[in-house]
């Protein structure tokens, strides 16, 4: 599979949707995770991320210009003990609270599907990092339809053990932007990280991000060897 240029994976499409990006640092020290959201109606635009415990949450810009929370509003990240969730949403519960409950990554998501969102029906993406003896593994996982029919759900997990350095995984909900929005294909995208701290990486994603659609991104360093973690959280809305 070819690897992407990160600038290039984010900038060639005006409107992947969600997108959840995993992998390691390109020094090895650090787990990377970016979590983006992007919207078209003034509804789905109107959001932020802020911080939730070790979290994070989305949140209304402008509370009177709410109109339905019904799959906005949801904690796209929480951490379990040495595992961190990230999910595109109200998912992230579900894998937190079922996996407190001894079941796996795979077992939560199979009592969920894709979003009730027709004619979309937008997948449902989520990732799970996991720190180990020093270092990490991830998994992402995709629920869609088949091609745009809700009377079967498709479910995708991809699995990654000892990661490379300057390796990343990246998937986003849909493949390109149209009516209906088309849902992503294929496996996870491989994305070469770049030698940057913690604020030019950001800087890189948000940047790259198209201009018109782009509305809350959240950045996280996890430190491999003590587990500390370091996050920046970019919106539009200010």
């Amino acid at each position: 599979m070819a690897n992407y240029d990160l600038k290039t994976a984010l900038s060639e499409n005006a409107y992947p949707g969600r997108g959840i990006i995993i992998g390691k640092s390109a020094d090895g020290k650090n787990a990377v995770i970016a979590y983006f959201i992007m919207g078209r109606s003034e509804n789905s635009r109107n959001r932020v991320f802020v911080t939730d415990g070790d979290g994070i949450r989305t949140q209304a810009f402008d509370e009177s210009k709410m109109t339905d929370p019904h799959l906005i509003i949801y904690a796209p990240v929480r951490v379990l003990g040495n595992k961190t969730i990230v999910t595109n949403g109200d998912q992230t519960d579900t894998i937190y609270e079922l996996m407190d409950r001894q079941m796996t990554f795979e077992q939560a998501l199979r009592t969920r599907e894709f979003e009730d969102d027709a004619p979309n029906f937008t997948p449902r993406i989520s990732g799970i990092v996991r720190l180990e003896n020093g270092d990490m593994n991830y998994a992402l996982s995709i629920l869609k339809s088949a091609n745009g029919d809700p009377t079967s759900c498709q479910r995708y997990t991809f699995a990654y053990n000892n990661p490379l350095k300057a390796n990343a995984k990246f998937i986003h909900t849909y493949k390109c932007d149209g009516n209906p929005l088309p849902s992503f294909e294929g496996e996870p995208k491989t994305i070469t990280l770049p030698d940057l701290d913690i604020d030019a990486l950001t800087n890189v994603i948000w940047d790259n991000l198209n201009q018109d659609n782009k509305v809350s991104l959240f950045v996280r360093y996890i430190d491999l060897q003590s587990g500390k973690f370091d996050t920046r959280i970019v919106n539009k809305n200010e």
